[in-house]
């Protein structure tokens, strides 16, 4: 059986093929495939976003189980910002940099224990153009007043996690998957698919 994850994002499908090593499901992402997709991600909530790639999907490859992820970062301080714009909050030719750059800018001169924040994921499992399970994974943490660590992607060198006193890029990769939004949510597909598949 074949479980296609909506995403052409290399990182996070390195990621993910580490949670559900363990499963029996031949892993793909959009790379993989013969067909060359464009998902316009204009959702409002995370849910939508993983909804409309999952279906997507699945009414090309209806054989197969599809599941559709969207996350970011929502920073309580701004009403949820930036949220399902995570990827472009700088605009149009947003970069990872430019992102966390304009975070710390909209967050400067605010203290530490009011700049909470949450990494989300959300997935959305379908096959055959139906949606058949959802699933939510969050990390609680701060948003760091400088960029700190190499590892990890996007908004890691900005999110502390006061447990470990170190922002996400400052762990092993192995730390990380064992605490993250997307660990949590994907642990709670792999259980589902054991189960129910």
């Amino acid at each position: 059986m074949r479980l296609i994850v909506a995403t052409k994002n290399k990182s996070k499908m390195k990621e993910i093929r580490n949670i559900l090593s363990d499963i029996s499901f031949e892993k793909v992402s959009l790379n993989d495939l013969s067909e060359e997709l464009e998902i316009n991600e204009d959702g409002k909530t995370f849910y939508e976003n993983a909804k409309k790639k999952a279906l997507a999907v699945s009414q090309i490859y209806r054989d197969d189980y599809v599941v559709g992820e969207d996350s970011g970062l929502e920073v309580k301080h701004l009403d949820k910002e930036p949220g399902v714009y995570s990827k472009r909050y700088s605009g149009e030719a947003a970069t990872t940099l430019k992102n966390n750059h304009k975070l710390l800018d909209k967050l400067k001169e605010l203290p530490m224990e009011k700049r909470e924040a949450k990494f989300v994921s959300c997935l959305v499992l379908a096959k055959n153009n139906k949606e058949i399970a959802r699933f939510r994974g969050e990390l609680e943490g701060r948003i760091h007043n400088q960029m700190e660590g190499e590892g990890g992607f996007g908004y890691d060198p900005l999110f502390f996690i006061p447990e470990f006193k170190k922002t996400v890029a400052q762990l092993e990769p192995d730390q990380k998957n064992k605490i993250s939004h997307r660990f949590k949510a994907f642990i709670k597909l792999k259980r589902f698919l054991r189960e129910n598949i």
